[in-house]
């Protein structure tokens, strides 16, 4: 069964000093994410873009919603397989390379740390592969999410 789902964000301009975009160091890049119901996000381009480093950027947020997608998915594997997860942490890292004006993400590392109480940990270890071709935001990327695993048992 095919079913789509609509993600709706409102993203506002908050960075005009006055002048608008006169000139490329005279505006700010700072913007306010919403979506209904939520509490808002406060966005910019990345400080090496003449961004806001206190705010989130675009390179963020797509790292994060790789690493959230992950985890998502691999305790719904888990779940499914007997597996019980205590704990899952993950320190995500993304290369992008800048190309003159443009540029692209050529990869993004995952490196979950996942303790289970219960289930075989050789499972539970092999579940990222099931849990990465679960994943939506993966499944729409055209570059590699590797991913660097490690799973103990809690004693």
């Amino acid at each position: 069964m095919d079913l789509d789902h609509a993600y709706t964000v409102a993203v506002e301009w908050q960075g005009n000093r006055g002048t608008g975009t006169s000139g490329y160091r005279d505006y700010g890049r700072q913007t306010i994410l919403r979506v209904a119901g939520k509490p808002d996000l406060l966005a910019s381009a990345d400080r090496a873009f003449h961004g806001d480093r206190d705010r989130w950027n675009p390179e963020d947020l797509l790292v994060a919603s790789l690493s959230e997608c992950h985890l998502l998915s691999y305790l719904h594997a888990a779940t499914r397989a007997g597996v019980v997860v205590e704990e899952y942490t993950d320190e995500a890292i993304g290369t992008m390379r800048q190309e003159g004006d443009g540029g692209r993400f050529t990869e993004v590392v995952l490196r979950p740390r996942v303790v289970i109480s219960a289930g075989d940990p050789e499972l539970a270890q092999s579940l990222h592969a099931e849990a990465a071709r679960m994943c939506f935001i993966a499944a729409s990327v055209n570059f590699p999410v590797r991913h660097e695993p490690i799973t103990t048992v809690r004693d």
